[in-house]
């Protein structure tokens, strides 16, 4: 269990986040709902090590972390609201790159590791396909088998249905409570209340300061 006590985070002049508690559920779906501004995809990207802590208490199965230990731990896998896929790369590459260059895996662990994911995720056939020839969904659905390349504890999604249609959005719900079938524990991000209450099953509401 992930435990955030008493978190703030600043930039320059503006507080984003102030003495923000939460704890993450294991093997359940969270979903952070709210306007932009109110500091949901800071705080995910705090959670991913993207961003740093000001102050405040993490813990993390009953241990007491460094603010800047989350990042080290990969404890989060993010999946970009743009994908922030690769476009020189094919999808297989975009895949291995982050466990062979900070994980140290061998390119035979990581692709084969790679393999699994794209054919649980219905991509096999897209494996040497480029970024560029890929639908919204198929872009979406590469962006979280490269997430969770690197074994995460958690899976954090920023916006996940944004510019998406409806037939795309019902696709990554079912995606998200497929993962949870499987016991991954998820964090979501949106402003999109109908898609929130449809896969939560926590649902924390924030607003600006």
């Amino acid at each position: 269990m992930l435990e955030l006590k008493n978190i703030s985070k600043r930039f320059g002049d503006k507080q984003i986040l102030s003495e923000f508690n939460l704890t993450i559920p294991e093997k359940k779906i969270l979903v952070i709902v709210g306007p932009s501004g109110g500091g949901k995809t800071t705080l995910l990207r705090m959670l991913a090590g993207l961003e740093s802590i000001d102050s405040g208490e993490i813990i993390y199965n009953g241990e007491r972390l460094a603010l800047d230990e989350l990042g080290k731990r990969n404890l989060l896998g993010f999946v970009f609201q743009d994908f922030q896929l690769f476009p020189h790369l094919s999808v297989l590459e975009n895949l291995i790159l982050s466990p062979t260059k900070t994980m140290h895996q061998t390119r035979e662990e990581a692709e084969k590791k790679a393999s699994v994911l794209l054919e649980r995720l219905g991509l096999a056939e897209h494996a040497s396909a480029y970024p560029f020839s890929l639908s919204g969904g198929q872009k979406q659905r590469v962006a979280l088998a490269r997430a969770m390349m690197i074994n995460p504890e958690i899976i954090g999604y920023d916006e996940p249905t944004s510019a998406l249609d409806p037939e795309l959005r019902l696709e990554v719900e079912k995606l998200i409570l497929a993962n949870r079938e499987l016991g991954i524990t998820q964090i979501v991000v949106t402003h999109d209340m109908q898609f929130a209450e449809n896969i939560a099953d926590v649902l924390l509401k924030v607003e600006p300061k």
